[in-house]
């Protein structure tokens, strides 16, 4: 998938990301669960406007987005619409399906539904950590590949971990999806 992919409405892109493989150092899984942050909503770090930390978000579609929260998590966003914009996608949550043991072993053995049920933990097990914002998600040590099948069924709902605009039906998620963040939708 290339740039092109995230250089359209953020809301979009984040639903199209659910059913998607990504990995990182051969380390990942199924989008299984996204939220999307445009420029004009108060819980877009954007929303300050262009500053240092903000910068990645105005830049060009297609790039990591990576910071702390809470001062202990990494959390992996993905840049969206057109160069200027700012706006992002945050990966919630993932399917394991590659490099599980390794993954096990970065999250101190936790099952395999638990390894990356929310966005510290899936940055925690793929090893994912502020070294890599600003990298381009086209490129290794990011493979973001399509479908291999059906997209699964989508449903939406509020955004969580957040205490502005919360209200917003931003949250997507695979239906049924046990490696979904709780609460599940």
């Amino acid at each position: 998938m290339g740039a092109d992919f995230f250089d359209r409405s953020v809301h979009e892109v984040a639903r199209d990301l659910i059913g998607c493989t990504l990995l990182y150092e051969g380390r990942g899984g199924v989008v299984v669960e996204t939220e999307s942050y445009e420029a004009d909503d108060p819980a877009c770090h954007a929303y300050v406007g262009l500053t240092e930390r903000t910068r990645v978000l105005f830049g060009p579609p297609g790039y990591a987005y990576v910071y702390l929260s809470y001062g202990i998590h990494s959390l992996l966003n993905a840049v969206a619409e057109p160069e200027g914009e700012a706006a992002a996608v945050l990966i919630r949550a993932l399917e394991p399906t590659h490099g599980v043991e390794e993954m096990r072993a970065r999250r101190g053995g936790k099952p395999d539904l638990d390894l990356c049920s929310g966005p510290g933990k899936l940055t925690e097990a793929l090893g994912i950590d502020l070294g890599d914002n600003e990298r381009d998600l086209t490129r290794e040590p990011f493979l973001l590949t399509s479908p291999s099948g059906e997209r699964p069924e989508i449903v939406t709902g509020r955004r969580i971990g957040i205490t502005k605009a919360v209200e917003l039906p931003w949250r997507f998620c695979a239906a049924g999806s046990p490696c979904v963040s709780r609460p599940r939708p």
